[in-house]
């Protein structure tokens, strides 16, 4: 039998993270990539591998450790896919030069081969023909001449660049991204590559920041979402149309604040349409369908009381390299993921509206691809982390086991469900709430141990019962953990996601009387070692609770909001995330910004915290930590402001192994330090 150890810090680095997950044109191979983290390095290593559902074939197909984006090129047999290999190339982009190289593999074994360079970062790619693909490219005005510069005038060129590097200008908002950085003037704009001649044609304007391009069955008409702007990025976008044959761009009329989250075709007269006008629950409202016709420019609502939360909104640390969420048509029938509740399922709707359930798995079914009726799956099955599964006859069956020795060889702790009801014992909790809690490991029922709050961010995502490193190792280390998903969460529908002008009342007394249903059903939690802790909206709720009582003895708040005020001005989405959110903006109301601002009430703090903050997090940057580190150290709180170089807002999800580590052993040991 196999021995089993307590989960360490470090397996985080051990584990396999999946992505990518595509069917080939003929159904007959599912490609996907698979990531590790590589600590002696400090970064991530990433291979692609394929899976033959005929024959149950597992294969390995790069080997080179760099690669992880691809597509299927249409005649089925091979990948095409960006990469850096030969020695020139790699010195080129450590000199400066910008371009994406991509590569060809085929199935049928044999090394990649180089296919074609575009001098551009290319984000996305569609194949339109064996010689035509458009891309999506990372554009601005300094790659545009580097573009078509002589070699000759390369390095002087080069160089230039380099030094504009010194400064930014700064002359519209956003003018940076979390994840991208300074993105003042630059755009995603869509480009036609021809390989033959290796030419390239703009779709978009040099002020267009475009969305990814679907092709109709036809090949002679891209459809994409998009936005032209200057000066100030609205928070709506626009549908586009463009002929491949006429070399035309339409733009559709869908209403002045409508915002399409997803557009394709369902035939060559009708375009299917998921999105909304945000004219109930502003920004967060949950989506529905339409449907658009081209011949008489109309738009139709297929499912005018739908009510679903699209996307798999479950919270996890053990996901990189994205996944396949998006829309996927199937014979005539638009699939789509949807959280419900503390799950996320895949379902479909036809053209009628009708929505069904195609597949659900208990835990976190993350991303799908579906082609030709067959169905493939990355999902977190119960504790186990990602794998692949096919789904058949309503039967999901495991492919791969890359992460299987976790369950075989680590102790862990089932998520125990515990539902709060709404009653006269907790007059301000006005509906139930569902939440968990995570035993320690091992565990004594005669002892008492220390308990950790722990709070997701969005707040319009989820917590479920699939597996979060996080928390599983704070269990491992003594801890109860305790969790739920109060006022403003997924999965559950508008009215209970809704908690706009609300932040820190509503909420608050979600997660105090779920605080208060633990202890009173689990004494083994003792009360006087209470711990706190959340990242983003979780960061912003800490911060509000230490403002508000002082049952915890110790908090860690992470890449947190403190003032409304600062953050509406400094930060990528602060322009409309905090008028659509609060009610107000700095001079309308700057009161009742104030009033939401957990900064408001840092005198009243009497917990010792801990702040995580990232450099480069522009989503909740690294002034909204300060001010509450600051505010607490003039009034003598103990506190600790821990920032890390080089990350950005994901850093508990995709920052350096060596970071994440850190960022795991500062919150231990600051707990530690106070409640054992």
């Amino acid at each position: 039998m196999d021995c089993v150890e307590p989960l360490k810090m470090d397996d985080l680095t051990k584990y396999t993270f999946l992505s990518g997950l595509t069917l080939s044109p003929d159904a007959e191979t599912c490609a996907f990539a698979a990531h590790q983290m590589d600590l002696e390095e400090n970064e991530y290593r990433s291979d692609i591998w394929c899976y033959q559902l005929s024959n149950k074939k597992l294969t390995q197909l790069t080997t080179s450790r760099k690669e992880a984006r691809f597509i299927w090129l249409s005649d089925g047999r091979r990948l095409l896919f960006s990469s850096l290999r030969d020695k020139e190339d790699i010195k080129a982009k450590e000199n400066g030069e910008v371009f994406t190289q991509f590569y060809t593999i085929s199935l049928d074994g044999g090394e990649a081969q180089k296919a074609f360079r575009v001098p551009f970062p290319v984000s996305s790619i569609v194949e339109i023909r064996p010689d035509l693909y458009v891309m999506k490219i990372g554009w601005c005005e300094p790659l545009e001449k580097l573009s078509g510069i002589a070699e000759a005038e390369k390095p002087k060129l080069l160089k230039s660049i380099k030094e504009e590097l010194d400064y930014e200008v700064l002359d519209e908002i956003p003018f940076w991204s979390n994840g991208e950085g300074f993105t003042n003037k630059k755009r995603t704009r869509l480009y036609l590559f021809e390989t033959n001649t290796k030419t390239l044609t703009p779709i978009t304007g040099e002020t267009f920041l475009a969305g990814t391009p679907l092709l109709d069955e036809a090949h002679e008409r891209l459809v994409f979402t998009g936005i032209d702007f200057v000066d100030k990025m609205e928070i709506r976008n626009d549908t586009y149309l463009y002929s491949l044959k006429d070399k035309t761009l339409e733009k559709l009329s869908l209403g002045e604040t409508f915002f399409t989250e997803h557009v394709d075709f369902w035939d060559k007269d009708t375009l299917f349409v998921v999105g909304s006008d945000m004219q109930h629950y502003g920004i967060n409202e949950n989506s529905k369908f339409y449907a658009f016709d081209l011949k008489e420019k109309s738009l139709r609502c297929l499912t005018p009381d739908l009510d679903l939360a699209m996307g798999n909104a479950l919270n996890s640390d053990c996901r990189y390299g994205g996944g396949s969420q998006a829309i996927q048509k199937d014979a005539d029938a638009f699939y789509f993921l949807s959280t419900e509740g503390a799950g996320a399922c895949l379902k479909k709707t036809d053209r009628a509206g009708r929505v069904e359930t195609v597949a659900e798995m208990k835990g976190s079914l993350d991303s799908f691809s579906v082609k030709k009726g067959r169905l493939a799956i990355i999902g977190f099955h119960e504790l186990k982390l990602a794998e692949l599964y096919t789904f058949t006859n309503n039967r999901f069956e495991a492919v791969t086991d890359f992460n299987g020795w976790v369950l075989r060889e680590r102790s862990l702790s089932n998520p125990e469900k515990v539902l709060v009801r709404a009653d006269e014992k907790r007059p301000a909790l006005k509906i139930d709430i569902e939440g968990w809690v995570i035993k320690p490991v091992p565990f004594d029922p005669d002892k008492t141990y220390p308990g950790i709050l722990m709070i997701h961010g969005g707040p319009k995502t989820t917590y479920g019962e699939n597996f979060i490193h996080e928390m599983q190792w704070l269990a491992n280390e003594g801890y109860a953990v305790f969790y739920c998903n109060p006022r403003g969460s997924e999965g559950l529908g508008n009215d209970f996601a809704d908690i706009r002008g609300k932040y820190g009342t509503i909420d608050f007394d979600d997660l105090m009387a779920f605080t208060d249903a633990i202890l009173e059903r689990y004494p083994f939690v003792d009360p006087s070692r209470l711990g706190v802790t959340g990242g983003s909206y979780g960061g912003y709720m800490t911060n509000w609770i230490i403002g508000h009582t002082d049952r915890f003895r110790a908090a860690v708040s992470q890449r947190s909001i403190a003032n409304w005020v600062s953050k509406f001005c400094t930060t990528d989405i602060g322009y409309f995330f905090v008028p659509d959110q609060n009610g107000a903006t700095p001079w309308s109301d700057v009161n009742k910004l104030w009033e939401h601002s957990p900064l408001k009430y840092a005198d009243k703090v009497k917990t010792p915290t801990l702040f995580i903050h990232s450099e480069q997090d522009y989503r909740c940057w690294l002034p909204e930590g300060i001010q509450m580190f600051t505010a607490l150290k003039y009034h003598g709180v103990d506190s600790r402001l821990c920032m890390f170089r080089g990350e950005s807002h994901e850093l508990s999800r995709s920052g350096k192994p060596k970071h994440r580590l850190r960022r795991l052993r500062e919150m231990k040991e600051w707990f530690d330090r106070y409640l054992k």
